[in-house]
């Protein structure tokens, strides 16, 4: 209720806006066509569930999912002979013999365990027996404001719609289809599975109207790990004519109104226990929801979904493309014409976020929860070297902290299955992750050494925890989870060997992400290993804790080797200078202190500022979809919008489904708007929604700042309900490319101080002086590099205030 009113408060902040700042939010997809593959359907989903909505007239297929039916079975990947090797890695990699060190790494920590497969339940068939002749009016559509896919056609002269919505309120699918001539509904449903062990069976309804259809599949075995996972899915069919039931399908006849509640579950009970059972998840689901009607349950969803969907709106102005089929206008695109696009992406990229991570739910894998294969790509697994923590770059900014919560829970889950890993493996104390997991929580490496020796997974992970506290300023979540935070540190501590040729301590035996070879020292790793020091000392100093602990740890930390700039100008990847301008590689790890790290920074570090964005232009602006997604992210952070939407229009382009899953293109975006490797991964999607966000507004350095990178294409436009850290949810409206008003609603109370390119007026309002006080927006402690050049770009000039805020109070500035 808090949440809900704080966002109709800030959302009508502006209701006396011009009206063209008042237009409808472009909230709908929509195609002329039912799906003629994956690529085209329609997804919808509760954290939990997951379907794809083919929108079929002669068939409709709604592809299913269940967040926890992973092949395999509890187990883990650790190898005990990396311990016994490790010094002698260390001493091959400090001595130049790379090579060798690497070979080894190969052979000793590597087990062939390269985690479990996500799974498919199958789909859910419904084969139709009417006359075709004269089909019209086709309409499928996907509504993301409602989170309601609907499809509608007329056949035969009668009119057929179909809804599908899977609900965040009873944690079952529904699809109820209705014909406005009565008795005109008559089809076959059945399920239709790629995996081997996989049943159907019926049971009989209350009466002639009703019948259950039941699946039940078997996980398969992986990597020599059994499969134990069995996955039951129960749908309760009903309708106003005759249901019967037939050994493996269930036969509808003479309807007007058919309802299909779809429900699932596992034995999976946590990440070393499945000691469940599916089938009585499902049938607890579907017996909570007798006796409500289709209304009742689409209105329970609605209430839910909306509650956090709307503390966000985004206004862009409509052009002439907007009112086109979603799929012509993201060919079309790039001709200028469709400006409001960019908000629906935007607001898609929330919506999936809300659709596959809830509290209790597994978070969000490679692909969200929407699988359809038995083998995804990339196991559809959590790849923890930036995939799955993309994954979740817009959950405290766009306003939706509660979706971060699964994320949490997986950091610790692996808090305690990583603090085997880092003894067995390492002999060290602590707790540590790789660059992969999966349900069952591996933490040791996988895949081969150039790829997977790289043991700071939870480096990164653990940033999400203190993250969350400093958007949120809570105190009892950072006291609940410091001990993850003080076991990342104390790994490291133990896991740093001080590298004899220059004194440093550094992570060793490790390597850039995907970007071997095995080595020592990386500008990544020693870009986490601060903030993991700095922000395990933060935390125990806020909670009065680890006195001599936070000693140690700041100690270990004035020996990181700092940042470096190199012969090219460019920000060094690793200690050697030996950076490929001309690499065009993906991975830009070294720039994650520029973000979602703060270690870089315009205002405090403007040589290693120079030297980021001469990286990033080495680069290059095109990538896979999920490195754009990135980029964008990055030229937002480096305030220039011009630049992160050059790189959103190199995002924009549309990958026609029927090339394929794995085929090379220039398009980004396949027709349902899934982000494309390719093939398709979904942290593409949240790295655009993130990277938009961070355009429209920043607070990671010692301010607030109101639309530091917004471009060009974007003159005027509106924005309410974007959290900055501290706690301050903000309302933005611009005219002339430039802010005319903000509007900030104070949830904690506390110092504000705003940095904006125009000069500002309101009640309060001081010129800020010095260091921000409030510790929510310090920038991070990091001395620019006095060592090479960079080339410096010049900065527009900002206005910086402070206002002392009281919780709850709303605070209203303009331009002067």
């Amino acid at each position: 209720m808090r949440n809900r009113l704080q966002a109709a408060i800030v959302a009508g902040l502006f209701s006396t806006l011009p009206l063209a700042a008042q237009e409808k939010q472009d909230v709908v997809l929509w195609y002329d066509k039912p799906a003629g593959n994956w690529l085209e359907a329609l997804p919808v989903g509760n954290g939990h569930l997951g379907a794809m909505v083919f929108g079929g007239v002669e068939e409709e297929e709604l592809q299913l999912n269940d967040d926890t039916f992973w092949a395999g079975s509890p187990h883990n990947n650790d190898m005990p002979q990396a311990r016994e090797r490790l010094d002698e890695v260390r001493e091959l990699i400090f001595k130049g013999e790379n090579k060798r060190a690497q070979e080894i790494a190969d052979s000793c920590f590597f087990s062939g365990k390269n985690g479990m497969s996500y799974l498919t339940l199958g789909s859910l068939v419904m084969d139709f027996s009417y006359e075709l002749d004269g089909l019209a009016g086709y309409r499928r559509e996907l509504d993301i404001s409602r989170a309601v896919s609907t499809t509608s056609y007329e056949a035969g002269g009668i009119n057929y719609t179909r809804t599908v919505f899977a609900s965040l309120a009873d944690d079952v699918i529904v699809l109820h289809m209705r014909a406005d001539r009565p008795g005109a509904i008559n089809a076959t449903l059945t399920y239709r599975s790629p995996l081997k062990d996989n049943r159907v069976s019926t049971a009989p309804g209350r009466d002639s109207r009703s019948a259950y259809l039941i699946q039940a599949c078997q996980g398969p075995d992986q990597e020599n790990v059994p499969g134990k996972v069995v996955a039951e899915t129960v749908t309760r069919v009903s309708c106003d004519g005759r249901v019967q039931a037939g050994p493996s399908s269930v036969t509808v006849s003479g309807a007007g109104e058919l309802t299909l509640v779809i429900a699932a579950g596992t034995n999976f009970v946590s990440w070393n226990d499945i000691s469940g059972s599916g089938f009585a998840k499902a049938v607890t689901a579907l017996k909570a929801v007798e006796g409500k009607t289709v209304e009742q349950l689409l209105a329970d969803h609605e209430s839910i979904y909306r509650e956090q969907f709307d503390r966000v709106r985004f206004t862009l102005p409509l052009g002439e493309n907007s009112s086109l089929v979603t799929s012509e206008r993201v060919r079309l695109f790039n001709e200028g014409r469709d400006p409001s696009f960019a908000s629906l992406l935007f607001q898609y990229g929330r919506y999936l976020l809300i659709s596959s991570s809830q509290p209790g739910t597994q978070p969000a894998n490679l692909q969200g929860i929407w699988n359809r294969q038995p083998n995804a790509p990339w196991d559809s697994k959590y790849t923890i070297n930036i995939n799955a923590e993309m994954n979740y770059w817009p959950a405290e900014v766009t306003n939706l902290g509660e979706t971060h919560r699964p994320l949490f829970s997986l950091v610790r889950d692996l808090s305690s299955s990583g603090a085997r890993t880092a003894s067995t493996m390492y002999g060290a104390r602590g707790w540590t992750a790789h660059h992969n997991t999966d349900i069952w929580r591996v933490a040791g490496p996988v895949d081969y050494a150039a790829a997977g020796m790289w043991p700071s997974g939870g480096a990164w992970l653990s940033q999400h925890i203190w993250q969350h506290y400093l958007y949120t300023g809570d105190r009892q979540f950072l006291a609940d989870n410091y001990d993850i935070l003080r076991g990342a540190a104390l790994f490291f501590l133990d896991f740093l060997a001080e590298d004899p040729r220059n004194g440093y301590l550094v992570v060793a035996p490790s390597m850039s992400p995907e970007q071997g070879p095995v080595t020592a020292g990386c500008t990544m790793d020693n870009q986490l290993v601060h903030d993991v020091f700095a922000n395990m000392a933060e935390a125990s100093r806020i909670l009065g804790l680890d006195q001599a602990l936070r000693d140690s740890v700041e100690a270990a930390s004035a020996k990181l080797p700092p940042m470096k700039i190199g012969r090219y100008g460019q920000l060094q990847e690793w200690l050697e200078d030996v950076d490929d301008p001309s690499n065009k590689h993906r991975h830009v790890s070294h720039l994650y202190g520029l973000y979602p790290g703060n270690q870089i920074s315009p205002y405090h570090t403007p040589s290693l500022f120079g030297a980021a964005r001469t990286s990033l232009l080495q680069r290059g602006d095109e990538a896979t979809g999920w490195s754009i997604g990135w980029k964008i992210n990055l030229w937002a952070r480096l305030l220039d919008g011009d630049h992160a939407f050059t790189i959103i229009r190199n995002m924009i382009k549309l990958i026609p489904a029927s090339e394929g899953f794995f085929t090379r293109s220039d398009g980004k975006l396949y027709p349902n708007l899934f982000d494309a490797h390719p093939p398709f991964q979904i942290d593409g999607n949240f790295g655009y929604t993130a990277g938009v966000a961070e355009m429209l507004l920043q607070s990671h350095d010692g301010a607030v700042h109101l639309l530091p990178a917004l471009p060009g294409a974007w003159p005027e436009g509106r924005v309410s309900g974007l959290v900055a850290r501290g706690g301050f949810e903000l309302a933005m409206d611009w005219s002339g490319g430039s802010l005319d008003r903000v509007s900030v609603l104070s949830r904690n109370g506390g110092l504000l101080r705003l940095r904006s390119y125009v000069p500002l007026k309101g009640k309060g309002l001081k010129k800020a002086k010095g260091a921000c006080p409030n510790p929510l927006f310090a920038p991070a402690d990091i001395t620019d590099s006095a060592a090479g050049t960079s080339e410096v770009p010049p900065l527009r000039p900002v206005y910086e205030y402070d206002v002392v805020t009281l919780p709850g109070q709303v605070y209203k500035f303009e331009r002067k």
